[in-house]
């Protein structure tokens, strides 16, 4: 195992040159790696998950991703995919695998909780832990931290590290797996997070290889009818919150199970609500019988920070114009306690 020294860096663009020894270091020689995305993941904890282990297959790791759950089918086509081990299936060896490893990256998030049961495990192990993340607020379990919460993806800081380690081994698969997940987490490049940088690392992934039209046909337009039609529901379901810029969807256990709902099905609805003229924020109430919570998604635009918002009101948090949160409460109630705290927030709109 590797001394779990604990070393912080936090870097702007250019990759702090130490951050960099500190990751030659721990990559001069061959190691036993775990790579571990949030639960429930995206194209970007995805995207990362897969270029990274691709990238530290060919120069001579033995690589494994661990998902907490599993993840949406529109995603299933991604190259390295059907190598990945979902913890909840294969509990004895994933925990094993975890035990023996020598270096843990955690992609995507950076709070162990963001990983469900399989916080615990990554705890308690003694390799050396490697956060690498665009999130506001990290914890301190790592003992590498690369932190940018100006980056719009977890994706393009993946490319910044491969590209400074080795930027030869950015093959097509690599290029198509970080293409994906900075698409998808920039909202297909028109977040504030999009910046010059963004789509100068995405003219570097076209010409190795990603393609933008194939990519996004196999993540926007693969939908089921079923899909199309929660979609349906989730619209008929928008109502405005009177005298303010905010709207929200809702969807109770009883809307899912008619329209067979798949994981993935409800990705991007709240960006209806945001789409609509004048409104600021959009959220998204989806009720959850089994693990008994409401999961809620806000998106907003301007200045309104939802991730305060998220983290006061909703357990929850992420990024200024995306978070996500929950309730304990039922769906109706959640609904009137949102409303109740919009009340409260309303001047924010305005300020």
């Amino acid at each position: 195992m590797i001394e779990n020294k604990r070393t912080k860096f936090w870097y702007l663009w250019k990759m702090d040159n130490q951050l960099l020894k500190e990751f030659k270091k721990a990559l001069i020689t061959q190691k036993k790696i775990v790579i571990i995305p949030h639960k429930n993941p995206d194209g970007d904890a995805l995207g990362s998950s897969l270029a990274l282990q691709a990238f530290l297959s060919k120069t001579g790791h033995n690589s494994q991703i661990i998902t907490p759950n599993e993840y949406p089918e529109f995603l299933n086509w991604m190259p390295g995919q059907k190598k990945i081990k979902k913890f909840l299936d294969a509990l004895d060896e994933s925990i094993q695998t975890i035990k023996t490893a020598d270096i843990i990256f955690t992609l995507d998030f950076n709070q162990l909780s963001r990983i469900d049961q399989l916080g615990p495990f990554v705890e308690k192990s003694n390799a050396l832990k490697i956060m690498i993340d665009h999130h506001e607020n990290p914890g301190d379990y790592a003992s590498i931290t690369f932190s940018d919460t100006t980056k719009g993806s977890t994706c393009e800081m993946v490319y910044e590290l491969i590209s400074h380690l080795d930027r030869d081994q950015i093959d097509e698969p690599i290029a198509s797996c970080l293409y994906t997940g900075i698409m998808t987490d920039t909202g297909s490049f028109k977040f504030p997070t999009t910046t010059a940088r963004t789509h100068q690392v995405v003219s570097k992934l076209i010409e190795n290889g990603a393609q933008p039209h194939l990519i996004n046909q196999k993540i926007y337009d693969t939908n089921s009818i079923n899909r199309l039609r929660l979609l349906g529901t989730a619209l008929k379901n928008l109502k405005k919150i009177e005298n303010t810029p905010v709207v929200y969807i809702t969807l109770s256990q009883k809307e899912l199970n008619q329209n067979k709902f798949k994981k993935g099905d409800t990705e991007g609805f709240v960006n209806y609500g945001l789409s609509l003229k004048g409104i600021l924020l959009a959220v998204i109430m989806i009720e959850n019988e089994n693990e008994k919570i409401i999961k809620i998604s806000f998106r907003s635009k301007g200045s309104f920070d939802v991730n305060k918002f998220a983290k006061k009101y909703f357990s929850g948090g992420g990024h200024i114009n995306a978070a996500g949160g929950m309730s304990s409460l039922t769906l109706d109630e959640t609904v009137e306690q949102f409303i109740k705290v919009i009340a409260e927030e309303k001047s924010q709109f305005y300020g």
